[in-house]
């Protein structure tokens, strides 16, 4: 997809910081370039707010039952999510859209959203009304290290956000009229908005609710950031709300059809918060500590997977609804090898600066250095599957672009099975850690299985990726992040020889030069061998920048 250079009225070629500007109307149609730059500028801005409130949290609550509990309390809204819509509606409903906008029949494309809309939020709120009723005894279940009060805390947390999945799904759907018209403003501030109200909440209210204070904000940021400013996308676009539910319409069923396996057919990247809990709960501390790396490392994840994810997904669905499907396939194959090539990159500095990172951003308050410890080594076994994280976000989507989702939930439930053993056996060898290499193996496996599926179909060739520079990007990244971590390793080694108390009150200034330097010394030796090797990564990216 390409597009004529944009000029002004004058007839001179706008500036950089015109097209810049340029992307933020929220009725800007962008292209898969202008939509990946948005959301990954997005993603870049909602993972440091995500990391100022991790680090808040951590700060004001440390690692203990308190925190424990309230990552335990978005398990049982998450499934009902996943469970009664898919978790993925706006995935689902975009290659729908796109198929009514081909035959010319849009307005029956926002009649069928209505009508879903009507109907789920009615299930939504019944269920959750229902499942307030059974929040202990899951919270039980699922954690059963968890003690009685850690229970009804992680419970009143748990009711406070059941509400939330309703204005999340609200806005998802809603979102997809505006995905599948290339605006993506909307969903690029709806994780910022949620981050920035889970911190201003806390500040409010934590001295009166404690850790509930959260939750509080939680469930405000989804009123506000998912289903609010969708709405207001939606309303400006002039499309009018439509009441009436028609169960016998033939898109209910086809969205039905979609999505019944995304219900039903749960998928690794998602229970793995479940499988890790249940083991986790054991360990006070263990389940935010985990979280904790979890969430640094889902930072780079969302800029080189989501982004460009949810960036490709309506135009992967109108190749497909298109009838394009050599463009389709090459769509997909450049993604995955860009998103992996990046990924291994990324992967090299976050080991090799992991515990600077985690202490500069975590540490401090009642966050305790044994607590950055183990927090940096969950993050490094984590890191080490962020190619495969990357390329799975990519080609689940190239399957949901062509309608197709039975398949590959149904590869990912016999994925589970095989799965869930190993992490039983990771927690017995190695703790807590073990379960962060478990969850490795299984989403490496799930990255296989989706992209040999994709090969056998003759929908996206194995043979059509970037090898090469996938290599070349593997080798700088081997390369630079060994440097990075010798340098670190005899600075500490000079650093073991001061007293205790002068590190401490400076561990957050020598953190924070130990990054400087060592992202620069990274930068330096990753550029210098991707240029040698003959690799275009840098080329393409000045050049990109360059023309946006």
């Amino acid at each position: 997809m390409t597009e004529a250079s944009p000029t002004t009225t004058s007839g001179t070629a706008p500036s950089r910081w015109t097209r810049g500007l340029r992307l933020l109307r929220p009725s800007h149609a962008h292209s898969v370039f202008s939509a990946s730059i948005l959301l990954a500028v997005s993603s870049i801005a909602s993972s440091v707010i995500g990391l100022a409130r991790g680090k808040y949290i951590a700060w004001l609550f440390g690692a203990g039952p308190q925190t424990d509990a309230y990552m335990a309390a978005f398990r049982l809204p998450d499934l009902m999510n996943n469970f009664l819509v898919g978790g993925a509606v706006s995935i689902t409903f975009v290659t729908l859209l796109n198929r009514y906008r081909e035959r010319g029949e849009e307005a029956e494309g926002e009649r069928v959203l209505f009508i879903v809309l009507n109907l789920m939020v009615l299930v939504l709120v019944a269920a959750s009304i229902i499942l307030m009723f059974f929040a202990a005894p899951f919270i039980r279940w699922t954690n059963p290290g968890f003690p009685p009060d850690q229970v009804e805390l992680c419970a009143m947390m748990t009711r406070v956000l059941l509400p939330a999945q309703i204005f999340l799904f609200a806005g998802s759907l809603l979102g997809a009229l505006l995905l599948v018209r290339k605006q993506f403003l909307y969903q690029a501030a709806t994780p910022i908005i949620y981050n920035l109200s889970i911190i201003a909440f806390g500040v409010m209210l934590h001295r009166r609710y404690g850790v509930m204070s959260l939750a509080i904000g939680a469930t405000a940021g989804f009123l506000i950031g998912s289903l609010g400013i969708n709405a207001f996308g939606v309303a400006r676009q002039r499309i009018r709300f439509r009441l009436g539910i028609d169960l016998h319409h033939p898109g209910l069923r086809t969205w039905l059809y979609m999505t019944l396996p995304l219900m039903f057919g749960f998928t690794l990247p998602f229970l793995d918060q479940y499988f890790a809990g249940f083991y986790a709960s054991h360990g006070a501390g263990d389940i935010t500590r985990l979280a904790n790396a979890k969430q640094l490392f889902s930072a780079p994840m969302s800029m080189l997977a989501q982004a460009a994810g949810v960036a490709a997904m309506p135009f992967f669905a109108q190749l497909w609804a298109s009838n394009k499907r050599y463009e389709f396939a090459t769509g997909v194959a450049d993604s995955v090898s860009h998103v992996v090539a990046l990924g291994l990159l990324a992967a090299s500095a976050m080991i090799a600066l992991s515990h600077p990172t985690v202490g500069l951003i975590f540490g401090g308050g009642r966050f305790t250095p044994h607590d950055v410890t183990l927090t940096a080594m969950f993050f490094t076994f984590y890191t080490l599957s962020l190619f495969a994280w990357s390329a799975q976000s990519i080609y689940a989507r190239a399957f949901y672009a062509t309608g197709t989702t039975w398949l590959p939930m149904l590869a990912s439930v016999v994925i589970l099975f095989i799965a869930f053993p190993l992490y039983g056996a990771g927690y017995k060898s190695m703790g807590a850690g073990g379960l962060a290499l478990a969850s490795d193996a299984g989403i490496l496996l799930q990255a296989i299985t989706l992209a040999v599926l994709l090969h056998r179909r003759q929908m996206v060739s194995l043979a059509s990726l970037d090898y090469k520079e996938m290599g070349r990007c593997l080798l700088a990244g081997l390369t630079s992040g060994f440097a990075v971590w010798i340098a670190i390793w005899g600075a500490n080694t000079v650093l073991a020889h001061m007293p205790d108390q002068v590190l401490l009150q400076h561990a957050r200034i020598y953190d924070a030069c130990v990054l400087a330097i060592g992202i620069t010394v990274w930068l330096a030796i990753t550029k210098e061998i991707l240029e040698k090797t003959g690799s275009s990564l840098p080329e393409i990216a000045m050049a990109k920048l360059r023309l946006y």
